[in-house]
């Protein structure tokens, strides 16, 4: 993907203001709770700038709690989160400004209903970053456009699929030229056949540098795309390693037992 025209500060790869050696993303020691629930469980992650970093297990393991926990839609309980050395503040604006360089994906689409696709990706560039309308919608377009859904621009996010709208809601995070992407299972509500045009797009991201952490039961894309598996399970990392290492010889009993049922069907 040639960046020649974009300027350096756009690019997804430049991890703006990062620290050699400094772990982009940083979890120590952290617990949460629902209730009696432990769902969290002293877990600890480094991060690095341009890392792709998948996490799987079996439903229930924790890990969309951890990822909500990274841009703080999930409080914990104890332990630190730091994403470019900062520690995630609490509330407030300082959290906004915060939040803004941690683009997110759910598994819903999550877009404004009543406005166009376009209004969509320029909203927050506008608002949280303060760009002009002319530079939001330029940019808006270079990514719809990068995702394959430039010429949706002017349709409101019903008259497209949900493989578009999908695209629609990565390049409305990448507008606010995040530093790290979590995405959370971000093609389990989609079709089959609609599965891989996101799964393609957020392949490209990786190998433009974006930093990414990424939760999915895809596990073709995990071996495709990942720098590094990390496997959860009872709300614990279990094991973490290449994704040759783990779908090739996994060390843990719990990670045998669930490549077994997911490959073996």
């Amino acid at each position: 993907m040639s960046h020649s025209t974009a300027s350096t500060d756009t690019d997804p790869g430049a991890g703006a203001g990062t620290r050699t050696g400094e772990p982009l993303v940083r979890l120590s020691h952290v617990d949460k709770h629902f209730g009696d629930l432990h769902v969290l469980k002293d877990i600890n992650l480094e991060v690095s700038a341009g890392e792709v970093v998948i996490v799987i297990g079996p439903s229930g393991s924790g890990k969309s709690t951890l990822c909500r926990a990274i841009n703080r839609l999930e409080a914990i309980d104890s332990g630190e989160i730091t994403v470019d050395g900062k520690v995630l503040p609490k509330e407030g604006r300082a959290l906004a400004k915060l939040r803004a360089d941690v683009g997110m994906v759910f598994q819903s689409f999550n877009l404004f209903a009543h406005k166009s696709v376009l209004q969509n990706v320029t909203l927050g560039p506008m608002r949280v970053r303060g760009a002009s309308k002319k530079k939001a919608e330029e940019r808006a377009m270079e990514l719809l456009n990068r995702v394959g859904v430039g010429n949706q621009a002017h349709k409101l996010p019903a008259q497209l699929s949900g493989g578009q709208q999908q695209r629609v809601a990565i390049a409305r995070a990448l507008a606010m030229d995040p530093k790290v992407m979590l995405f959370d299972e971000p093609t389990s509500a989609l079709d089959p056949e609609m599965i891989n045009e996101v799964l393609d797009t957020m392949v490209s991201l990786a190998k433009a540098g974006m930093t990414m952490v990424v939760v999915t039961h895809e596990m073709g894309f995990a071996r495709r795309a990942a720098d590094r598996v990390v496997f959860m399970a009872d709300g614990a990392i279990v094991e973490e390693s290449t994704p040759e290492e783990f779908f090739t010889n996994p060390r843990s009993d719990r990670a045998k037992d669930f490549l077994g049922k997911v490959l073996g069907h």
